[in-house]
């Protein structure tokens, strides 16, 4: 009789940022199967998702992935629900509008590894700074790459665990690094996120290290950390017109301030007109422009009109759920028929 190691992840409700927890849940001969995992729960009052005097919340499953880790483990990603089977108010995930998965994303995840022991990114010395920004990005070599090892495990066990992962570089900061993920469907996309952040943290307890999704967790002349969003559905795909892209690109402009709201704490500190983005005051779009809010991929132009767009503004502390649920109900209500 075999037993499988279950971990069950969910998003508390500490707000505006939720964190990631999760437990687990020990099966007998289990199938691998998601419709095989039960439903579950926990202590909604050391979460602040309940109250003491009534406080089981339940843990959905909502994906699966095995866990290349642990002996016979997989990796259960969950809904948040009320004791009566109702999404619970922090569960963003289930007011997603995109049940037939028409939407599809690419999440370009940037942080930093910290030091637990220095408290600073890999690469700051003590009491002092590395050399300036610009020799880090993408570089090899001892003296700018700090961290490899480290990432490069991540990026195997995001792989071996069927993540559908696209990508890792340095980045522009000395210590801060980019994975990228891409999935058919925005809970999907979500979801994949959000697995492949809770590998990359607990890698970090066998490492001495902590991730910083802080948009600007070093202040002055560095770059900000964000989540860059690629976003297309079959509109975007298969348009053939310049018109279908601006008038999505306009569905942006009045609800600008509703997509800051959701696209990240203290996104303020990084969205400054500087270091490759857009001010949080202004919204733009351009073709090819990464300082503008909305980046038209040349890509996308030279292919016709047929392709994504790219969100640059949200956060790398965003949760990819509130932000993919946000640009869906903006796309879909950009007005095309008057511009087509």
């Amino acid at each position: 009789m075999s037993k499988a190691k279950l971990e069950y992840i969910w998003l508390d409700g500490y707000f505006p940022t939720q964190n990631m927890r999760s437990k687990t849940k020990i099966e007998e001969n289990f199938s691998g199967k998601l419709e095989d995992c039960p439903i579950w729960s926990f202590d909604g009052s050391s979460t602040k998702q309940a109250e003491g005097n009534s406080s089981d919340c339940l843990l959905k499953p909502v994906a699966i992935f095995p866990d290349p880790t642990r002996d016979n483990g997989y990796l259960v990603m969950t809904e948040v629900l009320n004791p009566d089977g109702s999404p619970h108010e922090t569960n963003h995930r289930a007011k997603i509008d995109d049940d037939d998965n028409d939407f599809w994303f690419g999440f370009e995840q940037e942080y930093f590894i910290m030091d637990n022991h220095t408290q600073l990114p890999l690469g700051f010395p003590v009491g002092g700074y590395p050399g300036p920004q610009g020799m880090y990005y993408c570089s090899v070599g001892g003296k700018n790459t700090h961290g490899r090892q480290f990432v490069e495990e991540h990026a195997d066990i995001c792989i071996a665990a069927g993540i559908n992962f696209e990508g890792i570089n340095q980045e522009v900061a000395c210590g801060q690094w980019e994975f990228q993920i891409f999935a058919k469907g925005a809970k999907n996309a979500g979801d994949q996120v959000w697995v492949a952040r809770y590998i990359l943290d607990r890698l970090t307890e066998s490492y001495g290290y902590y991730i910083e999704y802080h948009p600007k967790p070093v202040k002055g002349d560095w770059n900000g950390s964000g989540m860059h969003a690629n976003f297309s559905n079959s509109l975007l795909r298969n348009a053939g017109s310049k018109d279908v892209y601006e008038a999505v690109c306009e569905a942006f402009r009045p609800v600008a301030k509703e997509h800051i709201a959701v696209y990240g704490e203290f996104n303020d500190q990084r969205l400054t007109g500087l270091h490759e983005t857009a001010s949080i005051h202004d919204f733009s779009y351009g073709i090819s422009d990464r300082g503008a809010s909305i980046r038209i991929p040349i890509a996308t132009v030279e292919r016709g009109w047929k392709g994504w767009l790219e969100d640059r503004r949200p956060a790398s502390n965003g949760d990819p759920y509130k932000i993919a649920g946000r640009i869906v109900k903006t796309v879909k209500s950009a007005k095309i028929e008057a511009t087509a």
